[in-house]
Order: structure tokens, then C-alpha cells, then sequence
């Protein structure tokens, strides 16, 4: 049997006093999620484990089998994987955001929604005024990039600016007491003077967009030690990794499993879903396990955009789950599918919780439990029950 896990990230949500006191995934037209969830068995699991952050890459990787107390070492050894940075042993890396401030306080974390080819700009930018052998800025995608630096220590705290639009960035600044701190902190102020005098942000302010001005650099760690899928579940031969966002293409480097790029994927609520579902599809007749990552309803609540964010978890639902159920319940060979969340992005919070979401597996012959739509209300009935961490992996892999 063959699998495939469909990842809408940050798709659980609260109740929403506009939605009659539903959530989002409850208010939906989710008719092919909710077929699923009838025809197979449901849960809930919690993502990331006691003490930890509720990030992205904290809850993918737990989703995926690793143990977050052996292997965790922050976003941005995982963002250097996916670009294809190979992290020297005294390598510090740290995703860096370019991010907006405006009257003191985070805009956005995304600097306006760059395009990767303005990122690219500004990213050479900066490495060109502040880069030199210790320091080194590398482009990513869009607003996501890298910073690494030689001999950098950990030990210190850096707040993701995803968490806290609205807030004054001067109290989040890395709070720590070593000379990285130091460093970062010296770079942060010097990327605004520099971000705020470059011409793509100046005719940027001219038009009444949201300049790209400042960097915002966390997460950082050194290159993590990680068995691969494979070996952890000897049943996979080969797998991949579908998504357009650099850290679950890292998890996926480190994981050992194929990172397949879709031309037109962005990680926001104009991917390419029927790319994406197509690219899973060809991947599963070849190899033996996908994971589909969909970045498009957590960046929706980031921005606190109740229908967009709607409308992703909608084009989810009828752009990929859809053409893939269609598609693999025709096979020969039965494959085993998966959905659910990373983490909810509440839009009324616009920030990562870390609280646990539903789940479903279906394939063919599953006896179905007494659920009968795909979200966090009813999933508190399915058969699984709240599972934890690494269990939901676990089960899926062993019982299909």
C-alpha cells in the first residue's frame, strides 16, 4: 500500500462569532474531506510537544516521525537544506524574514508579499553592505532567506514575527547575553537604514505599498542529526516532498526524501493547486509515500483574512483532495491518504497555537468510524482519539 499525507498548514481554527460560532473548517464546503472522513476513521493529535514553540517546523517534523527532544535545532538549518546550503560544522543559521515595520510596530512578516525575485534584490543587497566572512546572507524564497554566521552561539531567544503583528519590534528584539546577540541586533538596525534608502522600497512607498524594510532574523540552530523516512519505515523504498516552502523542503532534504518543485506553487492562496495535486499523483506511481504540504490557509490567518482563508481551506478540499481521491480510488495498488492540519492559525489571533488538530485516514477496506465531517468538533469522536507527536505517523504507516 501506498501513502499520502495532504497538509493543509495552519487550517484548524477557533469558533468564529461571524460564523454562527463555527469554525472555519465546520463553516466550509469541504464536501470531499468530509467524504473522506465518513468513509474512514478520525482523530485528533497534538502536534508539538511540552515547552516547545508551536512552529511549522516543530509540528511537520513531529507529524512526520521525528523526535523534536533529539533532533530540533530551529528553522534555519532547515531552510539552509532546502536551498541547498551545506551547513559547515561551525555554521549558525537563521531564517531571515524581511519583514515591514510601520510607526514603530510590525506590519507583516512578509515585507509587503515579495515576489522571490525582489527578495533576491534585496537579500544581494544587504550581503553586498553587511556581508563579509563571518556573515553571510543567502536568498530563499519570497520573504523567507537565510543568514548564517561563523561560529554564532544559541542560547538566546529570537521572537518569529509571524507572532506578533501589531507589536512594538524594539521589545523583540533577540534578548539574550552573548555576542550573537549583539551581532544580530547591530544587523537588524543596520538592514532598516539600508532597506529604507534602496530605490524598489522608495518607489514602493510612492505607490502606497508596504516597504520591504527591515530584516528579521530566528530560528536559529546548527546542521541537525536526522535518520531518514526510510529508515525509520523500512516499508518506504522512496518518497517526496511537495511544497513551496523552504523549511518543510529542509525537513524533507534531512528526511531523505525527493523535494519536487511545481512550477507556480507559492505558498500563498495563488499556488498552483492543481499542480501540486497532479505532481502527488506522478510521484505516488513511482514511489511510496508523499507528503503534500499547503502553506496557502496559514498565511491567510496570519493576516487575519477570514474569507481568503475560507476559500483556501475550499480550494483545498476541491483542487486536491478531490483530483487525488478520484484518481487513486481507481487504482490497483491501494493508497492510503491522509489529511489534516500542522497546528491552527486562528484568524482572530493571526498567530500559531499550540493546540491539537483533527485528522483522518481513509483507504480502501478502512472500517469506518462514526464521524461524519472533517473538523476539530467532530474529530473529538473519532475512533483515534487525541494522539500525541510521533503516534499519528505511527498508525498511519502501520495500520494501512
Amino acid at each position: 500500500m501506498k501513502h499520502i499525507i495532504i497538509l493543509g498548514d495552519g487550517m484548524a481554527d477557533h469558533p468564529v462569532e461571524r460564523l454562527g460560532g463555527k469554525t472555519l473548517l465546520q463553516y466550509a464546503q469541504t464536501p470531499y474531506m468530509d467524504l473522506l472522513a465518513r468513509m474512514g476513521r478520525n482523530g485528533r493529535l497534538q502536534t508539538v510537544p511540552k515547552g516547545f514553540h508551536p512552529g511549522s517546523e516543530v509540528a511537520n517534523a513531529s507529524i512526520l516521525g521525528y523526535d523534536m527532544t533529539k533532533c530540533y535545532e530551529g528553522r534555519g538549518p532547515l531552510e539552509a537544506a532546502s536551498i541547498g546550503y551545506e551547513m559547515q560544522p561551525d555554521d549558525f543559521a537563521l531564517r531571515c524574514n524581511i519583514i515591514t515595520l510601520e510607526d514603530g510596530k510590525i506590519k507583516n512578516h512578509h515585507g509587503g508579499h515579495l515576489k522571490t525575485e525582489e527578495g533576491d534584490v534585496l537579500i544581494k543587497y544587504l550581503n553586498e553592505h553587511l556581508g563579509n566572512e563571518r556573515v553571510k546572507f543567502i536568498t530563499g524564497i519570497q520573504y523567507r532567506h537565510l543568514l548564517v554566521i561563523k561560529g554564532g552561539k544559541k542560547g538566546f531567544e529570537c521572537a518569529p514575527p509571524h507572532d506578533h503583528p501589531g507589536e512594538e519590534w524594539k521589545g523583540l528584539l533577540p534578548k539574550g547575553k552573548n555576542e550573537t546577540v549583539d551581532l544580530i541586533t547591530s544587523l537588524v538596525l543596520q538592514s532598516q537604514d539600508l532597506l529604507t534608502k534602496h530605490p524598489f522600497n522608495i518607489e514602493r512607498m510612492k505607490e502606497g505599498k508596504d516597504p520591504a524594510n527591515s530584516i528579521w532574523p530566528w530560528g536559529g540552530g546548527y546542521r541537525p542529526q536526522m535518520q531518514t523516512f526510510m529508515e525509520m519505515f523500512p516499508q518506504v523504498k522512496s518518497g517526496d516532498v511537495i511544497s513551496a516552502v523552504d523549511l518543510i523542503r529542509g525537513i524533507g532534504k534531512y528526511a531523505g526524501l525527493q523535494n519536487i518543485i511545481v512550477e507556480g506553487a507559492t505558498g500563498m492562496a495563488n499556488t498552483n493547486y492543481e499542480g501540486k495535486a497532479q505532481a502527488a499523483l506522478e510521484a505516488l506511481k513511482k514511489d511510496d509515500f508523499v507528503f503534500l504540504h499547503v502553506e496557502a490557509s496559514d498565511e491567510a490567518g496570519h493576516d487575519g483574512d477570514l474569507d481568503l482563508k475560507l476559500r483556501t481551506i475550499e480550494n483545498l478540499d476541491s483542487r486536491i483532495v478531490k483530483p487525488i481521491y478520484k484518481e487513486v480510488s481507481t487504482w490497483q495498488e491501494p493508497v492510503s491518504i491522509a489529511v489534516l492540519p500542522d497546528h491552527p492559525t486562528p484568524v482572530e489571533i493571526r498567530t500559531h497555537v499550540a493546540e491539537p488538530v483533527p485528522f483522518l485516514i481513509w483507504y480502501p477496506g478502512i472500517e469506518p468510524d462514526e464521524v461524519k465531517q472533517f473538523d476539530e468538533v467532530s474529530a473529538v469522536s473519532g475512533c483515534y482519539g487525541l494522539l500525541r507527536l510521533n503516534e499519528f505517523i505511527h498508525c498511519f504507516m502501520k495500520e494501512s
